[in-house]
C-alpha cells in the first residue's frame, strides 16, 4: 500500500487495512502462529475459496502477512503474520472485549 493512497484519519487507515469481516477473522487465526491455506479455511466458518484466496492477496500486498510457497509435490502454502500484521493483535482483542461486553449489556436489559 502506497502512503499517498491512505487516507489522512488514522482511524480510516486502520479501517482501510482491516475493512471486512474475513480479513479481521483470518487475522485472528494468523495471531496463533503460522497456517496452511486449508487450515485457515476450517477455522473461518462461511467463508469461501474464492474470497480467502483474494483476502490472502489483499493482506500480504498491505504487508500484513507472508506467503511461503514450498517447492515439493503436492505444493506447500504457509501464511504468517508480519510484525506490522501481529501488532493489530490489540486491536483484535479490543473488539472481542467489547462484543464480549455487549452481548452482557444485551442479557441485562433484556431482563428488564
Amino acid at each position: 500500500m502506497e502512503l499517498k493512497k491512505l487516507p489522512k484519519n488514522p482511524i480510516e487507515v486502520t479501517i482501510k487495512m482491516i475493512n471486512c469481516k474475513w480479513k479481521i477473522l483470518i487475522i485472528r487465526e494468523l495471531l496463533t502462529g503460522t497456517k496452511r491455506f486449508g487450515q485457515i479455511k476450517k477455522a473461518v466458518s462461511g467463508i469461501t475459496q474464492k474470497v480467502l484466496t483474494s483476502k490472502l492477496r489483499e493482506l500480504e500486498q498491505d504487508g500484513l502477512l507472508t506467503r511461503e510457497v514450498y517447492d515439493q509435490t503436492p505444493p506447500k502454502v504457509e501464511y504468517t503474520l508480519t510484525d506490522v500484521g501481529y501488532s493489530l493483535h490489540t486491536v483484535i482483542e479490543a473488539l472481542k472485549e467489547w462484543g464480549k461486553d455487549y452481548k452482557k449489556y444485551l442479557k441485562l436489559i433484556n431482563r428488564i
